[in-house]
């Protein structure tokens, strides 16, 4: 898909795409100011029809609810052969006991022998986080495990 990016002087970045399933555009303005807001328009012109304003925390599970799921179904589709496997995303909500903790202070392998293989943060995957690494409310976790085993960790990242 093609992204369009168009600088806009004193404002920020418009960074937007046509939809294949409609006839509009949507993107998203990056202010300078570190706000964003989520755009839609019609192909053809740059006017842009509805726009909603997202603080930090509301473009971060955006991004999260539109990245994670992409990323659980690629290892989805690669560990499809190993049967008793399953990839999940598991949220670290604000009031987390790990909300600011490293990954190391939760024992998540050795607690329940599944696998943090990556971490979205604010639509980037992190992936192969270390055990210094700090996890931050809305953070979503991409694990991978048996069932037992994840929803242990589920447990884990709700009550500690």
């Amino acid at each position: 898909m093609n992204v369009e990016v168009t600088p806009l002087p004193g404002i920020g970045v418009r960074k937007d795409f046509p939809l294949v399933s409609a006839r509009r555009r949507i993107g998203i303005i990056d202010h300078k100011d570190g706000t964003i807001d989520l755009i839609v328009s019609r192909p053809g012109n740059p006017d842009v029809t509805d726009q909603i304003p997202l603080d930090a925390r509301e473009a971060t599970t955006l991004a999260n609810l539109l990245g994670a799921p992409q990323l659980v179904a690629q290892l989805q589709e690669e560990q499809r052969e190993f049967g008793e496997l399953t990839t999940r995303q598991l949220p670290v909500r604000t009031r987390s006991p790990y909300d600011g903790r490293p990954l190391g202070d939760t024992q998540m392998r050795t607690r329940t022998t599944v696998s943090i293989v990556a971490v979205m943060r604010a639509g980037h995957a992190i992936p192969s986080p270390g055990p210094e690494f700090i996890f931050l409310g809305g953070d979503v976790l991409v694990v991978v495990g048996t069932a037992e085993g994840l929803a242990a960790a589920a447990t884990i990242l709700t009550d500690g």
